[in-house]
């Protein structure tokens, strides 16, 4: 009877308290899945703590749904600099693919971007850097580049081959800008985030000569 009661007051505790702690962990993280997450885990702590123990529940439920999200953001701080800490290292493939596949999209990472994307910007031509991109982080196959890009399968793979052998090459240095850099980022984060491709097509392509 008393495990009964027990388990009635935790039910209770929840549903009473969960939408205010989930507002609180949403304010902080700015992440719904995240925030979700993280009350989760304060409920499941809270559940372990003997009865009797916690003297104003409000408090401490709020406190901890508050420590809960600065350990995160302090966990997610230490993925994002040791997942930009790679920019010096040649394998831009990996390094991209990380990003795609990383829930940053509620972060502020713009200047981050740019500068992962300096290094395509110094060591790769303009037709390079959008067959390298396209192809190693979105997964473009030669017969789609060939429709998007309007060039031969040979001739992409070349280029593919190329950019690749040239980022391996840490002296070497192309004096090549995108048109815009933030665009470029912008364009490249709704790619990843939201699968869209379109604007990030337009970005690659406007500094591509034209086929003659």
């Amino acid at each position: 009877m008393m495990l009964l009661c027990c388990l009635m007051s935790h039910t209770q505790t929840i549903a009473l308290y969960q939408p205010l702690l989930q507002s609180i962990a949403y304010n902080l993280v700015r992440c719904k899945e995240d925030a979700e997450d993280i009350v989760q885990e304060t409920f499941l702590r809270f559940l372990t703590v003997k009865p009797g123990k916690i003297v104003n529940l409000k408090a401490y439920l709020i406190q901890s749904v508050i420590n809960n999200c600065r350990n995160h953001l302090k966990a997610l701080q230490r993925k994002k600099e040791d997942f930009f800490s790679q920019l010096s290292q040649v394998n831009l493939a990996e390094i991209l693919g990380r990003f795609k596949e990383s829930n940053f999209s509620h972060l502020d990472l713009e200047a981050n971007i740019q500068e992962a994307f300096k290094t395509l910007q110094h060591k790769l031509e303009p037709l390079e850097r959008a067959v390298f991109v396209l192809k190693e982080v979105f997964g473009f196959d030669y017969e789609t580049l060939q429709e998007t890009l309007d060039k031969k399968k040979d001739h992409l793979r070349q280029l593919f081959s190329r950019a690749k052998s040239k980022l391996n090459k840490e002296s070497l240095r192309i004096r090549a800008e995108f048109p815009d850099m933030s665009a470029f980022s912008a364009a490249f984060r709704k790619a990843c985030n939201l699968g869209q491709t379109d604007e990030l097509l337009t970005v690659l392509k406007s500094d591509v000569p034209s086929k003659k």
